[in-house]
C-alpha cells in the first residue's frame, strides 16, 4: 500500500513491525524519539546483519532517521539504554565495518540523501551522507564537476560510507583518497551532541573559545592536540609513507602546516580524523566537499602480459608515462568473466594467454594529445617492454565496457563454483609500486607454504593490489589458514613499507593487526582518542581500535564459518547447473549492486522503494537465514515469507544478469512459491492468472460483450472484492478475431515453402492472439517481406504465466504439450518465432530446469525473438525500407536484457532508417500479473514512474516497447498512448 510521507510524497510500504521482546522497550523509546522509521522486526534485523564483508552480525535494529534530530535522538536513546549504534550507507563495505552485534543501525541511505549546495566557483558542495557517488557526479556533470575518489561500487556506495571508510579508486595515482577532499563536517557525537569539524588554526582566538569550555568538543580537540604533538615522532616512523593508507585513525593528517616550508600557521582539522574511522568517533550528518573538475576527454590502453610478475614488474615504467590511473586485472578475472552471462562480452577483446593485463587511462587534463599518449605507452611497454599486445580504447563506449570489466572482478570472483572462494581478508594491504613485484612473489610463497591460490587485480599504480586467496570458511582448518595467512601477509608488508589497508579498512578483517602496525605507543594513542569522542565505546564498537578485554578477533562473526550448515530442500526445478538451491542462494556476497538506481535493470522494487528487503541482497540473506536455521525453517513456507519477502520479487530475471555472482532470484521465487502451493494450496487469483490463456480465448469468443462486462462499475468491485485485481489497472479488450484466425482467414502463408529463405512458426501467444493481434501481424508482414514462409499453428501457452504464479506442475504440463506440438516442426527445422519476450525467454531459459526433456534443448536453440531472428539472420538485408522520419525511444524487455537479447531490435530499426534511442530502463513494473494486482499496485506503478522519467528524457517521437506488459503500463499513465511493438513500427517502414 501507499503511505504518505510528511513532505507530502507517497512511498511504498514494506515489512513489519514485530518487535522481540527483549527490544521492546528501546523500540518504543526510539519510535517516540524518531520522525523516520524504527525497525526490530527479525526480517529488517537479518537484512541488516550483512554487508559485502564475510562478516554477519544481527543488529538489535535499525532506524531510518530522516534529520540530524532523529540521528541526535537515536544516539541519545543507544546511551539510555546501553546498546551501541552503527552508522551506516548501502552496506557494500567489504571488512565489516556496516555489521555490528546487537548495535542500533542508523541507515542513512534512505532519506539524509540530499545534495544541499553546490558552490561551482570554489569547487565545493555540502552533501547529506546517504546521497549515492554516481548521483552526485551525475549533478555535478552540470558545472563539469566531480567528486574525485571512485570506488568500483560508486553506483550505490554513499558518500558517508566513503567518509567512513576513507574511500578511493581507480584514480588515486591522481587524485589520491577521499580524506582530501573532506573539508568540513557535522558530526553527532556519542551523547548527542553535534560538532562541525573544519579548519581551526591552532592558539588562535577562534580555538581558545572551543578548548576553554567544558563540554565534549573541548576535550577532543585538547586530546587530539596533545596526542599528535606528544607522539610526532612516534607519527613520523610508523606511517607508511603511501598515497594509500587507511588503517587506524588519521593522527599524521589531523595537524598541518598552512604555507610552505613550515612557516605557516598551524592548522586542525578533525574533519581528517573522522574520515576513514568507520563510524566509531561519531555519526558523519553532513558534509562539505572539494571538487575537482572533470577531464573532456580520456583514453585507454590495455597491455597484456603472458606473466603476472611481469605486469607488476612494468609498473613503475607505466607510473612514469603520466597515466592517471594504472589497474592490474589477472587471468582468473578474465576467466570468471567469459563464463558470465553478463560479463562475457566485456572479457572478449582480451586475447587467449593473457596472465595479466595493466590497464593505463589518460585524461585530456595532463596529457594536450591523447593519441600520442597511446602510442607512447605502446611504444614503452610492448615494443620495448615485456607486454605481447595491447588494446586501445578512445571511444566513451569501448572505455565504458573495459572499465565495466575492471569494476566487476570482485563480485565475479565471488561466483566461483564450490564453498572454496577467493575472501577478502588482506585483499588490499598497500606497499610501494616499486616494491610491488617483490612484495607479490612473497606473497605467492606464502599462498603455497599454505596450499592455496589467489586472484589479483586493482589499483597496481599506487601499490594495493586486491589479492584474494581461494579458502573454505565452513572448515574449520580454512579458518585458521585465513588466520595463518593474515598474520604472515602483515608481517611481509610491514617489511616493504607499506599499509595493511590501501582502501578498504580496517573493520572486523584487519583491526586485531593495528597494534603490529603502529605500535604500543600509537595504539595508546588510537584508544586515546577513541575515549575522548566516545568515553563509553558505543560508536560501532570493534572497528579500528579494540579494547584489551575485547579484542577484534579475523576469525569471529564470519558469515560462512565452521558452525555454519545449510539445508538443501528437495526441488521442483533443476538446480544442478547452479550447485544447488543453497549454492545458489549463498552466491549473495553482499557487494550490493542491486541497490543501483542509474543503469541495469535489476531491482526494480529497491528502485521504487528504497526498502533493503526489496533488493537481490535482502531476499537472498532471508532464503539463506531460512536455510541455515538463523530463521526456522518452516518460515520460508510462512504466508508472511512469501507476502514480504517473495511477492515482491517481479521476476524480470535482472540480477540473473545484473548480479556480477549470479543470484537467479526469480529461478529461486517460483521454486519456494511452488513448495508453499503445495503445502497451502493456491488462492483464487493465483489460478486465474495461471490460466490466463484460457480466460482470454473465452474472452475472445464473447467479444466484445465480454469487454462491456468487464468494464462494469460492479464487476470492477467483484474483481478487487473476490480476486483482488486494482481497480484502476486497465483490463485487456479482447478481440473477436484472433490473430490465428485472422492468419487463417487470409489464406495462410503467402510465401511458398518452395521459395522461401526460410521456414518458421509464429508463436501466437496469449496476448498477442486474443488482445492486441497487431504485432503479430506487422510480424507476418515483415517474414513475409524477407522471403520467410509461415506458419501460426493453433498452439497451447508456453506455461509463462503458471511458472510466475510458482505453480511449476501446471507450467510442466504446459511445457510437454508445447514440446510435443512443436516436435514435427523442429524436426524440419524450422524456426520458432515469438513476438512476446516473456514467452521467448520461458522456452529459451526456463524450460531447461523445468523440464527434463532433450527437446528443449533442439527448441532452445531454434527459438528466437523476432527481432533477433531477423538480425542473426540478416534478414532485414533483404527488405526494402522507406522508413518515416520519427525518433523511436527503445525500452527493451527485462527478459531480453537479461538474456543479453535487446541489442537486436535497436540494430534492426536503425538499419531500416530509424533514429532510435535505446533508452537506459529497467523493468517497466508490470511484470505479467503482477501490475493487476491491487495490493501490489501502487508499487508497480512507482516503478512505472522510473520508466517514465527515463522516456521523458530522451529525445523521440514515438516510444516502442515489445513487451506486451510494458506496453499496457505506459499506456495506464495519463497523457500517454499505448506504444507500438517495435515490429510495428518496423512493418511501417516497409516500402
Amino acid at each position: 500500500m501507499a503511505v504518505e510521507e510528511p513532505d507530502g510524497t507517497e512511498s511504498i510500504e514494506i515489512g513489519s513491525s514485530r518487535v522481540p521482546d527483549e527490544y521492546e522497550s528501546l523500540a518504543n523509546d526510539l519510535e517516540a524519539a524518531c520522525e523516520g522509521d524504527v525497525r526490530f522486526d527479525q526480517y529488517t534485523r537479518v537484512c541488516y546483519a550483512t554487508d559485502g564483508s564475510i562478516y554477519s552480525a544481527e543488529p538489535a535494529g535499525v532506524v531510518f532517521p530522516r534529520n540530524v534530530a532523529d540521528v541526535q535522538a537515536a544516539v541519545r536513546a543507544a546511551s539510555d539504554h546501553g546498546v551501541p549504534v552503527l552508522p551506516r550507507g548501502a552496506g557494500s563495505s567489504l571488512a565489516g565495518q556496516a555489521v555490528g552485534e546487537g548495535c542500533i543501525v542508523l541507515d542513512c541511505s534512505r532519506h539524509m540523501d540530499s545534495i544541499r549546495e553546490v558552490d561551482p566557483d570554489e569547487r565545493t558542495a555540502r552533501v547529506e551522507p546517504g546521497v549515492v557517488q554516481d548521483d552526485l557526479d551525475d549533478h555535478l556533470a552540470q558545472w563539469g564537476l566531480k567528486f574525485a575518489p571512485d570506488p568500483a561500487s560508486s553506483n550505490r556506495a554513499t558518500v558517508g560510507g566513503g567518509i567512513g571508510n576513507n574511500s578511493t579508486g581507480a584514480h588515486s595515482v591522481r587524485y589520491g583518497i577521499t580524506d582530501a577532499y573532506v573539508d568540513e563536517l557535522q558530526v553527532v557525537l556519542a551523547d548527542g551532541s553535534v560538532i562541525h569539524t573544519r579548519d581551526v588554526v591552532l592558539d588562535s582566538e577562534e580555538y581558545e573559545r572551543i578548548v576553554e569550555k567544558d563540554d565534549r568538543e573541548a576535550a577532543i580537540y585538547r586530546t587530539v592536540r596533545s596526542i599528535v604533538e606528544d607522539n610526532a615522532e612516534e607519527i613520523e616512523d610508523r606511517y607508511p609513507t603511501l598515497k594509500r593508507c587507511v588503517s587506524g585513525y588519521n593522527l599524521q593528517k589531523v595537524i598541518r602546516e598552512d604555507g610552505e616550508d613550515g612557516e605557516g600557521d598551524r592548522i586542525i582539522n578533525l574533519s581528517k580524523l573522522i574520515v576513514g574511522a568507520e563510524g566509531t568517533l561519531g555519526v558523519v550528518v553532513e558534509a562539505k566537499l572539494s571538487l575537482v573538475t572533470r577531464p573532456e576527454e580520456t583514453a585507454l590502453v590495455v597491455c597484456c602480459y603472458d606473466d603476472l610478475l611481469e605486469a607488476l614488474a612494468a609498473v613503475p615504467e607505466a607510473l612514469a608515462l603520466e597515466a592517471s590511473a594504472v589497474e592490474l586485472m589477472d587471468d582468473e578475472v578474465f576467466r570468471l568473466a567469459a563464463a558470465s552471462t553478463e560479463y562475457a562480452r566485456y572479457a572478449e577483446p582480451i586475447p587467449e594467454g593473457t596472465k595479466a593485463a595493466l590497464m593505463l587511462e589518460y585524461d585530456s587534463e595532463v596529457v594536450s594529445d591523447l593519441p600520442d599518449a597511446i602510442d607512447g605507452a605502446v611504444t614503452e611497454l610492448v615494443d620495448d617492454g615485456s607486454a605481447f599486445e595491447a588494446i586501445p580504447a578512445f571511444t566513451p563506449e569501448k572505455q565504458g565496457r573495459l572499465w565495466k570489466l575492471r569494476k566487476a572482478a570482485i563480485p565475479l570472483l565471488m561466483s566461483m563454483e564450490g564453498d572454496p572462494k577467493p575472501y577478502p581478508f588482506v585483499e588490499d594491504a598497500s606497499v610501494p609500486p616499486e616494491e610491488l613485484a617483490e612484495y607479490v612473489d612473497r606473497f605467492q610463497e606464502i599462498l603455497d607454504d599454505h596450499d592455496t591460490t589467489a586472484a589479483y587485480f586493482a589499483h597496481a599504480g599506487v601499490g594495493t593490489l586486491h589479492i584474494r586467496p581461494v579458502l573454505n570458511l565452513k572448515d574449520e582448518d580454512g579458518v585458521e589458514t585465513m588466520r595463518s595467512i593474515a598474520d604472515d601477509v602483515t608481517d611481509l608488508a610491514l617489511e616493504h613499507g607499506g599499509a595493511f589497508s590501501g582502501e578498504h579498512g580496517d573493520g572486523l578483517a584487519r583491526t586485531e593487526f593495528n597494534p603490529k602496525l603502529y605500535g604500543s605507543d600509537l595504539w595508546a594513542a588510537f584508544k586515546e582518542v577513541k575515549s575522548a569522542f566516545d568515553p563509553d565505546w558505543r560508536m560501532n564498537p570493534g572497528k579500528v581500535v579494540y579494547r584489551d578485554e575485547d579484542p577484534t578477533d579475523i576469525r569471529e562473526n564470519l558469515r560462512y564459518g565452521p558452525d555454519y550448515y545449510s539445508l538443501e530442500p528437495q526441488t521442483t526445478l533443476d538446480f544442478d547447473d547452479d550447485g544447488g538451491f543453497s549454492h545458489l542462494v549463498e552466491l549473495c556476497n553482499g557487494c550490493g549492486t542491486c541497490r543501483q538506481t542509474g543503469s541495469d535493470v535489476m531491482c526494480p522494487t529497491y528502485r521504487a522503494s528504497e526498502e533493503e528487503i526489496a533488493t537481490t541482497r535482502g531476499r537472498a540473506n532471508l532464503l539463506r537465514a531460512t536455510i541455515s536455521g538463523d530463521l526456522p525453517p518452516e518460515e520460508l513456507y510462512t504466508e508472511r515469507f512469501q507476502r514480504e519477502v517473495l511477492d515482491l520479487c517481479i521476476g524480470c530475471k535482472g540480477c540473473k544478469s545484473d548480479c556480477p555472482t549470479g543470484v537467479d532470484l526469480a529461478k529461486l521465487k517460483v521454486e519456494v512459491k511452488h513448495q508453499y502451493h503445495d503445502r497451502e494450496g493456491t488462492s483464487l487469483r493465483e489460478r486465474l492468472f495461471a490460466n490466463v490463456d484460457r480466460l482470454s480465448a473465452l474472452g475472445s469468443a464473447l467479444a466484445p460483450l465480454s469487454n462491456y462486462a468487464s468494464q462494469l462499475p460492479a464487476a470492477r468491485d467483484v474483481l478487487e472484492r473476490v480476486v483482488g485485481v486494482a481497480p484502476d489497472r486497465s483490463l485487456p479488450e479482447f478481440r473477436r478475431e484472433s490473430l490465428s484466425t485472422w492468419f487463417e482467414k487470409r489464406g495462410g502463408p503467402r510465401v511458398s515453402p518452395s521459395a522461401a529463405t526460410d521456414r518458421v512458426v509464429l508463436f501466437p501467444d496469449t496476448y498477442t492472439n486474443y488482445t492486441d493481434p497487431g504485432p503479430g501481424k506487422a510480424a507476418v508482414a515483415v517474414l513475409e517481406a524477407a522471403g520467410v514462409h509461415i506458419a501460426i499453428p493453433d498452439l497451447g501457452p508456453t506455461g509463462r504465466a503458471a511458472h510466475s504464479q510458482g505453480m511449476l506442475d501446471l507450467a510442466a504440463d504446459r511445457g510437454r504439450a508445447l514440446l510435443a506440438d512443436l516436435e514435427p516442426y523442429l524436426e524440419r527445422d524450422w524456426s520458432i518465432v515469438f513476438v512476446e519476450p516473456s514467452d521467448a525467454s520461458m522456452v529459451t531459459d526456463e524450460y531447461e530446469s523445468l523440464l527434463s526433456d532433450a527437446r528443449t534443448e533442439t527448441l532452445a536453440a531454434n527459438a528466437f525473438g523476432v527481432f533477433e531472428y531477423l538480425d542473426r539472420n540478416r534478414l532485414d538485408e533483404e527488405i526494402a525500407f522507406d522508413a518515416p522520419d520519427s525518433r523511436l525511444a527503445f525500452h527493451g524487455h527485462c527478459h531480453q536484457k537479461a538474456l543479453g537479447r535487446d541489442h537486436h531490435a535497436v540494430g534492426v530499426l536503425r538499419r531500416a532508417g530509424y533514429a532510435v534511442d535505446p533508452l537506459e530502463t529497467g523493468c517497466c513494473g508490470m511484470a505479467g500479473s503482477f501490475g493487476y494486482e491491487a495490493d501490489h499496485y501502487d508499487l508497480s506503478r512507482a516503478i512505472g514512474n522510473l520508466l517514465l522519467e527515463t522516456v521523458e528524457e530522451s529525445d523521440h517521437d514515438v516510444v516502442v516497447a515489445p513487451g506486451a506488459s510494458c506496453r499496457t503500463q505506459v499506456g495506464d499513465f495519463e497523457g500517454y498512448d499505448r506504444p507500438p511493438h517495435p515490429i510495428e513500427a518496423l512493418a511501417d517502414a516497409l516500402e
